[in-house]
C-alpha cells in the first residue's frame, strides 16, 4: 500500500489503471476499500479506462490521525487531497467523493478550482449548506465502551459501522467534534464545474439534491432509487449515472 506525506501525516492511498484520472474521497467512519474497493467502484472506473486514485482519509483507514479535534475538518482533509495530487504529479482531475468525502470534493473545488475538472457531490445534498444534524451523541457513541451501552439511533449505526471497518474510534470522535466550517449558498454558485449531485430517495441525512444542484450553473441530479444513505453507494444506479456523466466531459 502506497503512502505520502501530508504535512507531516503518512496518508495512505491507492493508484491502479492508467488514463484519465479520477480521485475518490471517502465518507465518515468509511475508508477507500470499503467505500470504494469492495462495491466495485474502482474496478468499474479502471475497467472504463481511467486512472482511479482513492485516498484514505487522515484518521481512517490506514492514515495516520490524531485524537485531537483541532486536527480535523473537511477543510485540512481538503489540502491532504491537494497534496496527493501534488505528490502524483496531477495538475487537473475528476473528484468523486460520498457523504463527508462530498464535503471535502467541495473544499477542494472551491479553494483549488484548477485542480478539479468535474465533481460528484454523492450522498450530500442541500445538508451541505445546512448541516447534518448533531455531531455529539455520534462521537459519544464511537467513545463508549460498548455498542450496548449506546441508545441513541444514529450513533449506534455508525458505532457499528466503525467496529465493522475496525477504525480508530477515537479519532474518527476527534474529526466529528472538529469545528465545522460551513459552506455558504454563495459559495456553493461559485462552483462552476460540472456537477453531479448522486442521492438515494431514501437517504435522511442528505439533505435536497435538486435545492443543492439549483445553486450551481453546471449540476444536474441523479436520484438513486430506493437507497438510504448507507446502502446508496453501491447502487448499480449510482454508477451508470457517474459513468454517463464522465463520458459527457471526455
Amino acid at each position: 500500500m502506497p503512502y505520502f506525506d501530508s504535512n507531516g501525516l503518512r496518508l495512505a492511498y491507492l493508484d491502479e489503471g492508467e488514463g484519465e484520472p479520477i480521485l475518490l474521497i471517502h465518507g465518515f467512519a468509511s475508508n477507500k476499500d470499503v467505500n470504494w474497493v469492495y462495491p466495485g467502484w474502482v474496478d468499474l472506473m479502471v475497467k472504463s479506462g481511467r486512472r482511479v486514485i482513492a485516498i484514505d482519509n487522515r484518521g481512517h483507514g490506514e492514515s495516520e490521525g490524531s485524537h485531537d479535534p483541532d486536527d480535523y475538518g473537511a477543510p485540512a482533509m481538503a489540502e491532504d487531497a491537494r497534496r496527493l495530487l501534488d505528490h502524483l504529479g496531477i495538475e487537473r482531475t475528476d473528484v468523486m467523493g460520498y457523504s463527508m468525502g462530498a464535503r471535502i470534493t467541495a473544499f477542494l473545488t472551491l479553494n483549488h478550482p484548477e485542480r478539479v475538472r468535474s465533481a460528484v457531490f454523492g450522498g450530500l445534498g442541500y445538508g451541505m449548506v445546512t448541516g447534518v444534524g448533531n455531531p455529539e451523541p455520534i462521537a459519544l457513541a464511537l467513545e463508549a465502551a460498548r455498542l450496548s451501552d449506546v441508545t441513541d439511533r444514529t450513533g449506534r449505526a455508525f458505532r457499528a459501522f466503525a467496529e465493522q471497518t475496525k477504525s480508530d474510534r477515537l479519532a474518527l470522535a476527534a474529526c466529528m467534534r472538529s469545528s465545522r466550517q460551513r459552506i455558504s449558498e454563495e459559495e456553493v454558485a461559485r462552483i462552476v464545474q460540472p456537477v453531479l449531485v448522486a442521492v438515494g430517495t431514501r437517504d435522511d441525512i442528505a439533505g435536497s439534491p435538486q435545492k443543492l444542484a439549483e445553486l450551481m450553473p453546471n449540476a444536474k441530479v441523479l436520484e438513486i432509487p430506493n437507497r438510504d444513505h448507507m446502502i446508496a453507494v453501491g447502487d448499480k444506479v449510482y454508477k451508470a449515472g457517474v459513468v454517463d456523466f464522465l463520458e459527457e466531459r471526455a
